[in-house]
């Protein structure tokens, strides 16, 4: 066993002395209840979604889980729980929200929301709480049991204001997905973004150059030539400068999300300026060369199609069979 530094111990005795015990009973409280929670999922991300006048808290928690705040979501619907029914679901009772309490409410409630319900999340918040938190794709599911109860005429009088504002959710989320929202409101968009780029791009761009093998058929540039209105040379392998930015437009910039940039990176230019290998030597064995291999099948098909010298028509056809993935003006290398 390690030996504690008496300094250390002598500092820590001095600072709980000093505090009441209020003060001492709430650090015990809370180092009792970091100890029972530890395994709760963290909220990442948290914020407000909202929808009418209504203002509910979420967040997104690890795992990419997204969820309304339990009791938010009670709050919502004009309700609150009380200590009896935290009682009961710490009971093991079977018990649902209390704005869906009401007997009538049962024949549309489905097995599996009434398991998800009487099942909440619980998660630890940014400030260190717990809390609990609705799936958040059950919303919508949730406010068709209000809606159902109305167009069947089983909704009680008091109920008729649920009914009101599972209308009013539904027509927000009509516009925007419910995802879509949690993940606007909590920043979390952003970072989802720069994470799925990523993981294309480790699928797409291999960590070592891969062996050289023919890529680009004889056909790709003779289609060039042609759409160009030039006349293909047998008598030398060495093409215009500008069909290089040309391909990138016709293949890399079309193939994924920033795979273009990330082959650039990958494979510098030397002195001359030129590129020290292929770009497409960059790509994955297994997904990034395949997909280049199935482009250019399209590529050529749309080039056969094509009139002679009618680049701008091939182009045309190019972006609505395969549109690129930026934004840049197309120039005219002609």
């Amino acid at each position: 066993m390690t030996e504690k530094d008496p300094q250390k111990v002598a500092g820590g005795n001095a600072r709980s002395k000093s505090l009441t015990p209020e003060q001492r009973s709430e650090i015990a409280k809370k180092a009792a209840l970091a100890r029972h929670n530890k395994d709760s999922p963290q909220a990442t991300h948290e914020s407000k979604i909202t929808i009418g006048d209504l203002e509910i808290e979420c967040a997104v928690l690890e795992g990419e889980i997204r969820v309304i705040n339990e009791r938010a979501m009670t709050k919502a619907f004009g309700g609150k729980r009380g200590g009896s029914h935290w009682k009961r679901l710490k009971e093991g009772g079977a018990n649902l929200p209390v704005y869906l309490s009401a007997k009538n409410f049962s024949p549309f409630i489905s097995k599996d929301l009434s398991l998800a319900l009487t099942s909440p999340i619980k998660y630890r918040t940014k400030s260190g709480n717990i809390a609990h938190g609705i799936d958040a794709k059950l919303l919508p599911e949730i406010c068709n049991i209000f809606l159902r109860a109305r167009d069947e005429g089983e909704l009680h009088t008091r109920q008729i204001p649920l009914a009101k504002q599972a209308d009013i959710i539904m027509r927000g989320l009509a516009t925007v997905g419910i995802v879509a929202l949690i993940d606007e409101a909590t920043g979390f968009q952003k970072e989802r973004a720069v994470d799925a780029l990523a993981k294309i791009l480790e699928q797409f761009i291999a960590k070592e150059l891969q062996p050289w093998v023919r890529t680009f058929p004889t056909e790709f540039y003779e289609g060039l030539y042609r759409l160009r209105g030039l006349d293909f040379p047998k008598e030398t392998v060495a093409k215009p400068s500008y069909f290089g930015h040309l391909t990138n437009d016709i293949v890399y910039k079309r193939l994924a999300p920033g795979v273009l940039e990330e082959l650039k990176k990958k494979i510098p230019k030397g002195k001359t300026g030129k590129h020290t290998s292929q770009l497409h030597r960059g790509l994955t064995k297994n997904i990034g060369h395949p997909k280049l291999m199935a482009h250019m099948d399209s590529v050529l098909t749309l080039m056969s199609i094509t009139d002679d010298g009618d680049y701008e028509g091939f182009i045309k056809l190019l972006n609505k069979a395969k549109p690129r993935y930026d934004k840049t003006i197309e120039m005219d290398f002609g």
